[in-house]
């Protein structure tokens, strides 16, 4: 049996995770990285972060998630995994995007790990002073 293919496929983005979003006409299941959500994601707060563009925008239920998430830890795949289905919901109904852009939730977090200098131990940090 072939695979339906998605509505729309999307890349959500943050510091070193990337999410490829695929959705699809469902019930409201989400299989991330072949897993289910719960089980992915242990932490309730991640899941809330996740789940939140379609609580906002009143769409709870009616579409299927398949998420391919990798890189970072699980706060920057929920976080890449929230931008994605939001630019997704947005390429769905060009009309949900004053509402999803007064929350918040098309901002990409660009904040990165900042790279080691040479002569300090680490990014910022300066090896210790010895007057003697």
């Amino acid at each position: 049996m072939a695979k339906p293919k998605p509505l729309v496929q999307t890349t959500g983005r943050r510091k070193t995770s990337v999410a490829r979003v695929r959705i699809y006409d469902g019930t409201g299941e989400y299989t991330l990285n072949g897993r289910t959500m719960d089980d992915y994601f242990t932490d309730p707060e991640l899941r809330r972060r996740a789940h939140e563009a379609f609580k906002i925008t009143d769409l709870e239920g009616r579409y299927d998630i398949n998420a391919t998430l990798h890189g970072g830890g699980t706060t920057g795949q929920s976080d890449a995994l929230r931008l994605g289905i939001a630019r997704a919901l947005i390429i769905l109904d060009p009309e949900l995007r004053g509402v999803l852009k007064k929350e918040g939730m098309l901002t990409r977090d660009a904040r990165k790990v900042e790279r080691k200098k040479y002569g300090l131990r680490k990014a910022r940090r300066a090896p210790q002073f010895t007057k003697r």
